[in-house]
């Protein structure tokens, strides 16, 4: 199993910010649990409510489609 970082460079979207948005693993079958991470609530980045979150995704690729936004965010491994 390896872990791994999500990082977004440009927040497409406007609601999780930039840096490290969520952190994950992915085990030895391919499958894949992440965890958003919530924002920091003093700094500007923060645009609403985000709760740390758990998702399980069926392997990394669905993550980076999911989420990858054409490069702007990345998935990167420990």
């Amino acid at each position: 199993m390896r872990t791994f970082k999500v990082v977004r460079h440009v927040d497409v979207t406007g609601l999780s910010g930039t840096g490290t948005v969520a952190e994950g693993c992915e085990f030895s079958d391919g499958s894949v649990v992440m965890r958003w991470l919530d924002i920091d609530h003093d700094s500007e980045n923060y645009k609403r409510g985000v709760r740390p979150t758990v998702v399980i995704h069926e392997g990394i690729d669905s993550v980076i489609a999911l989420h990858g936004h054409n490069g702007f965010t990345e998935v990167v491994f420990d």
